[in-house]
């Protein structure tokens, strides 16, 4: 199982012309991934389709962001966010994504679109890792995963309460 997979510690990098797309089904599975995701990944598309697309979650990736995420596609919006994502070898990699529902032509959510850039280096290094360590840890410091998740989405909300924003508006005036 790839959860269980160590981390190496390694960051990969991938080309700033390049983007990573792929597209999930309503329950997250994977229906799509282009060449860009699967190098940077490791995974071949026999892999990747039809497996959740949380298999590359990286274990310091606050579930609160993804809280925010599921909730904003959900209802029918947008949302920008930066995520740490594991390979296959256990290293890992950071994005810049863009992830936006797919509707039918009754106008009902089919499944999700996510396009993925090279982050701001400065941004990740500087706002986004100290912000999710603090996240992370408040999740950690409960022993109850529901009550963790709770916790660092009161963090993150209050913050962006704080500053009256959304969470994409947030990251995009970092």
């Amino acid at each position: 199982m790839v959860n269980a997979r160590t981390l190496t510690g390694v960051e990969q990098f991938f080309d700033e012309n390049d983007i990573i797309v792929s597209k999930t089904d309503l329950k997250g599975r994977i229906t799509y991934a282009n060449d860009v995701f699967m190098n940077i990944a490791g995974y071949t598309e026999k892999e990747l389709l039809g497996e959740p697309h949380s298999m590359i979650r990286h274990p310091d990736m606050p579930r609160c962001v993804f809280k925010l995420l599921w909730d904003t596609i959900q209802d029918r919006r947008e949302i920008f966010a930066y995520v740490v994502n594991r390979c296959k070898n256990g290293d890992h990699y950071w994005v810049h994504a863009h992830v936006t529902p797919s509707f039918d032509e009754a106008g009902d959510i089919v499944g999700y679109h996510s396009n993925r850039r090279v982050p701001d280096r400065r941004i990740v290094e500087e706002k986004i890792i100290p912000l999710y360590k603090e996240l992370k840890a408040a999740e950690d410091r409960e022993t109850n995963r529901k009550q963790g998740l709770a916790a660092s989405t009161d963090m993150v909300v209050g913050l962006l309460s704080q500053q009256g924003v959304e969470y994409d508006e947030f990251v995009a005036t970092l």
